[in-house]
């Protein structure tokens, strides 16, 4: 069995700065312990994207500090909140090809494929033709199962202020991903900040809350983005060769935990 870890929209800031009522950088260091601690087992970590709240390069020193001395690897996405240039300054080693930061992960019991679906001067996804392309090599070419991680949403949630921001180049996205169906166990993403799971052209996929502030599932109609003070969570992903099964874990819950025989 394969163990992963997927944390997503940390929205690092300054120091005691907080969003929506809430310390992201005390929720990301809580989040980490307690990840670590219950689940030293795992082979890897995922941060998929909104690593910071505004692309600073102060936010990602930051972060690069608190993952110097982790005692696993940790794979790191981009999102929307965040700047390519100024975290690739910071993370340069995070570079892929065509200057993106995605990658092909081995693992255990396959491969991982971290994907870059971010845009310049947008909160949206994007998924250009240089992408899809190197995408589709990777298919091609890797044998199965691939897990993928990245950050928007290439579903809509029917909520309409977010349907505005997922990935909107979801059909290139899906005509890339639907050839090779078959060998991608799980779609992992985030920005959404809900607990989300459904299907892609077949391939099942999961979104957890973020490690800070909590959304709220609004169908009102409204234009207005729902946030909540629901407690903040990651997942843990166990798989198998047939089988992925994730756990959101709701690491901010205060209250008790009763056990029965």
């Amino acid at each position: 069995m394969m163990k992963l870890l997927q944390l997503t929209d940390i929205h690092l800031t300054a120091p005691g700065q907080l969003i929506d009522g809430h310390d992201p950088i005390a929720n990301f260091d809580r989040a980490l312990a307690q990840a670590l601690t219950d689940h030293a087992d795992a082979e890897a970590l995922f941060l998929t994207g909104d690593l910071s709240d505004l692309g600073a390069a102060a936010d990602y020193a930051r972060l690069r500090d608190r993952l110097a001395d982790l005692p696993l690897p940790v794979h790191l996405l981009i999102g929307n909140h965040d700047h390519r240039d100024v975290f690739l300054d910071c993370f340069p080693e995070c570079e892929g090809d065509g200057g993106f930061v995605q990658h092909v992960v081995p693992l255990s019991l396959g491969h991982g494929i971290t994907l870059d679906t971010w845009g310049p001067d947008s909160h949206a996804g994007h998924f250009c033709e240089t992408r899809a392309a190197w995408l589709a090599e990777q298919l091609e070419r890797l044998p199965g199962p691939v897990w993928i991680f990245q950050h928007h949403n290439p579903v809509p949630m029917n909520i309409p202020p977010m349907d505005g921001i997922m990935l909107l180049d979801a059909e290139r996205y899906g005509a890339v991903l639907a050839p090779h169906r078959d060998k991608i166990a799980h779609i992992f993403f985030g920005h959404c900040h809900l607990p989300l799971s459904g299907s892609f052209h077949g391939i099942p996929f999961s979104a957890p809350r973020g490690t800070n502030q909590a959304g709220w599932a609004d169908f009102s109609g409204s234009d207005l983005y729902a946030t909540s003070d629901l407690p903040p969570a990651y997942s843990v992903i166990f798989a198998r060769p047939d089988s992925t099964m994730v756990h959101m874990v709701e690491f901010g819950y205060d209250g008790a935990v009763r056990r029965s025989a």
